[in-house]
């Protein structure tokens, strides 16, 4: 496996998931000067993002060529955890990299509003929502982040099923994982939820055929009813691929990154809901699966009536801090930390589905083909909408709905409670 699928990662809340980084020593800068940025982030140290920085860099030096750029890659797995000394500190990076959601919406106050610099980019670029708060956009987005339903072809095949007509209902869907499990002794999906990411990542893919389009809408914009029928049956849904055996055995215990991921690679799992952008993806499960063989899947209808969609975001976007020296020269190299130039490195050389919407992906097969097409009709991501904390206490309560030592209404009641206190 090439070293972007190899990174061992925690995933935090609110994640639209990229790789990590790898550390740099305690002794690296940590703050600015009038004539140096710091950027701190988890992508600068991998070999497939090593172009994106260059030509970032490239772009910047254009417009500032007496400023220095210093990148330092923080270990994923400490990053907010660092990055909140930092705030509490009140001094650190001038230039910062964060999910989509809750993990930068929580920290704003710490953060520049960047709508006067970055209004020339506002078309190019899509994603902008997961960076915004109260009307205020405080980050660009790099990456664009969702949650396809992938699908082995080959499984398909073997056990008689057409690879071209995957199902359409979800009652459909449980009849085809039967038979392909019977036929070639793979399980339906391919879960990690040691993390508990798992839950993230089948609220985000399953939300749409579930709940009504009011209901969603009402979800994305914070109006949740954690008392919804449809709503319960989202995580009975998640309780009962556990008691009906179809994930991987030891679900709980499965890290998402890679474990999950090596699960359908292996082909010992038929569908996964993995990621767009730019781990767990397209291009790492092509290598694999094969392009020709890796399918994607509109999410099953559960509810009558319901629109599936792709559920995407912003994934990764890049933010000013607040004490950086000269808050101008910092936002134009978050301009160039989103030009067209370093994205199309960043997807030509990670698989990245990048937040800029000129790119064009057509060569990369038609498991990205088919995710570009659907980004038009596609809506914001779920889980994205809740605050860390919340999603926090989901990945908890999602661990013993796995292992029944906890009902889906108490599930609920926790969850209706974190989310008003949120």
């Amino acid at each position: 496996m090439k070293q972007r699928a190899v990174w061992a990662a925690v995933l935090v809340a609110g994640l639209a998931l990229t790789g990590c980084g790898s550390a740099t020593g305690s002794g690296s800068s940590s703050s600015g000067s009038a004539d140096k940025l710091v950027v701190w982030d988890w992508k600068s140290g991998e070999a497939s993002s090593a172009a994106y920085v260059e030509k970032a860099k490239a772009d910047f030096a254009k417009k500032h060529k007496d400023v220095k750029v210093e990148f330092v890659a923080q270990p994923f797995d400490q990053y907010y955890t660092l990055l909140g000394a930092a705030i509490q500190a009140g001094k650190g990076p001038d230039v910062i990299l964060f999910n989509g959601g809750g993990q930068i919406r929580d920290r704003v106050g710490s953060l520049l509003p960047l709508d006067e610099y970055v209004a020339e980019d506002r078309q190019r670029l899509a994603g902008w929502d997961a960076f915004a708060k109260d009307s205020k956009t405080y980050a660009a987005p790099v990456t664009l982040q969702g949650h396809p339903i992938y699908y082995n072809k080959a499984l398909y095949e073997k056990a008689g099923l057409d690879p071209a007509k995957p199902a359409t209902t979800w009652a459909e869907f449980l009849a085809n994982c039967g038979t392909i499990t019977k036929a070639t002794g793979a399980k339906c999906f391919a879960v990690g939820n040691k993390e508990g990411i798992g839950i993230q990542f089948f609220l985000s893919a399953l939300a749409s055929g579930v709940l009504t389009g009011q209901e969603y809408d009402n979800w994305i914009a914070g109006k949740r009813d954690w008392n919804s029928p449809n709503v319960k049956r989202i995580f009975e849904l998640w309780k009962e691929t556990g008691t009906a055996g179809l994930n991987n055995d030891g679900a709980n215990s499965t890290a998402m990154f890679n474990d999950a991921f090596a699960v359908f690679q292996s082909g010992k799992a038929a569908h996964i809901i993995g990621l767009m952008s730019d781990i767990g993806h397209w291009k790492d499960f092509n290598e694999f699966v094969t392009p020709e063989k890796l399918g994607v899947m509109t999410t099953p209808v559960v509810t009558a009536g319901s629109t599936p969609s792709l559920p995407y975001d912003g994934g990764i976007g890049y933010a000013v801090a607040k004490w950086t020296k000269d808050p101008k020269v910092a936002a134009d190299l978050v301009r160039s930390l989103t030009s067209t130039d370093a994205l199309q490195a960043f997807y030509a050389n990670a698989g990245a589905i990048t937040a800029d919407t000129t790119i064009d992906v057509s060569a990369g097969g038609p498991a990205v083909t088919t995710i570009v097409s659907e980004l038009k009709t596609g809506k914001p991501a779920p889980h994205v909408a809740l605050s860390s904390k919340t999603i926090d206490l989901m990945g908890r309560l999602s661990q013993q709905l796995l292992s029944g030592s906890i009902t889906v209404d108490e599930v609920v009641k926790q969850m209706a409670a974190s989310d008003a206190a949120s």
